[in-house]
């Protein structure tokens, strides 16, 4: 690997890892740096709910053939409240799409991509952790350390993408973070009944909970939480815990009878102002960490990725990494990024809450919702494509 290049990505799990497909056959000399010790997927029992927009840009790389048999699609999403009365149901042939999303181990998904990443001959530069930029008029600079050693490369365009979250300050960025006080249960449950590719978003007063068919039997659970009590979840004997969810959820998927991969994950709104700064741009979860209520923070990241490349295949080659570059890519994100921040913002803020009348409130928009067919069709469009759908 040179020590410069066109575009250098800080970061090769899934976001940079498709940024950099993404500019395959674009004439740019790309070159990534990972602080993992090599291409293996990490121990990572999450799964990742990719709408069906993603598996567009998935298909679109040429990876979707080798992922999908690890897939779960989801056909119906059931959304509910706790102790109140409304609900709507989405589904797949209301939308005219073959599926809503799927559901898929973070595991297979780091594995498919970094696999593609090695096969497309585009150089990967391991156990590189990033540890500081420089940004000038020319060029940007990237400092990090490999076995003991200090290193730099320079860039025309430098992106973070969400490897580089442990980089810290970046010049010119600034990360606005805001705690909800809660934590998120996640794990892999299984149930009395088969799953038939129906996903539950049900809203309750500490938080939304979470099930998402994975797999023949299992569910993908995502069950929010005080800390106090999230952590106190993680730490219960398998029976009171299946029981406690079953009193928590309700009878739909009748008993549960099996949970693995228990952990717990604070919960946070954190937003890079702006995402873009002198010869560089970040992407993913480097520039938005969501709330996962809605499964919009993934996806939104993996569009972060699509968009810059397509922005930076049409922009003549003297002109990357530019001010008006950068303005343009700043632009076009800025419908969907803002949007999925607003949107997954205002359901914790709407509905994680027991304030008096506010449940008969909710429950009247989740009925209005089912009754009007044009308003499932917007609410699935912005979730599957973001700010185009």
């Amino acid at each position: 690997m040179n020590d410069a290049a066109d575009v250098l990505v800080i970061g090769g799990g899934p976001v940079g890892a498709t940024l950099a497909l993404a500019l395959q056959s674009s004439g740019l000399d790309v070159s990534v740096l990972e602080a993992r010790a090599d291409a293996s997927p990490p121990t990572d029992p999450r799964a990742i709910a990719l709408s069906y927009g993603s598996r567009l840009i998935l298909q679109r790389l040429g990876v979707w053939d080798a992922l999908a048999p690890a897939t779960t699609p989801i056909h119906t999403i059931h959304i509910s409240q706790q102790s109140h009365l409304g609900r709507s149901v989405l589904t797949s042939d209301e939308a005219n799409l073959p599926e809503l999303g799927c559901v898929v181990d973070y595991c297979a998904l780091y594995g498919v991509l970094a696999g593609a990443l090695q096969a497309s001959g585009i150089p990967v530069l391991y156990a590189a952790q990033a540890n500081a930029v420089e940004t000038a008029p020319d060029a940007a600079t990237v400092g990090f350390t490999r076995h003991g050693a200090q290193q730099k490369m320079r860039a025309a365009l430098l992106t973070v993408a969400d490897g580089g979250r442990s980089m810290g300050e970046i010049p010119g960025i600034h990360r606005e973070v805001r705690d909800y006080g809660q934590a998120a249960v996640v794990a892999r449950v299984e149930t009395e009944l088969p799953h038939g590719h129906v996903a539950y978003e049900r809203f309750t007063p500490r938080g939304p909970l979470a099930l998402l068919p994975w797999g023949d039997r299992a569910f993908a659970l995502v069950w929010t939480e005080t800390p106090e009590a999230a952590q106190a979840l993680s730490t219960l004997d398998e029976t009171e815990f299946l029981q406690r969810l079953h009193e928590h959820f309700g009878d739909r998927q009748g008993r549960f009878i099996k949970v693995q991969d228990r952990g717990v994950f604070p919960l946070k709104l954190a937003r890079a102002q702006p995402v873009t700064a002198e010869r560089l741009a970040v992407i993913g979860n480097a520039a938005q960490t969501l709330h996962p209520v809605a499964g919009q923070g993934f996806n939104i990241g993996l569009r972060d990725a699509w968009e810059l490349a397509q922005i930076i295949r049409a922009t003549p080659p003297h002109e990357l990494g530019s001010a008006a570059m950068l303005a343009n890519y700043r632009s076009a994100r800025r419908p969907d990024t803002f949007g999925g921040i607003l949107f997954t913002d205002f359901l914790v803020r709407t509905f994680s809450n027991d304030i008096p009348g506010l449940g008969a409130l909710r429950g009247c928009g989740l009925t209005a919702l089912e009754l009007l067919a044009p308003a499932k069709r917007l609410v699935v469009g912005k979730m599957s494509f973001g700010a185009r759908g």
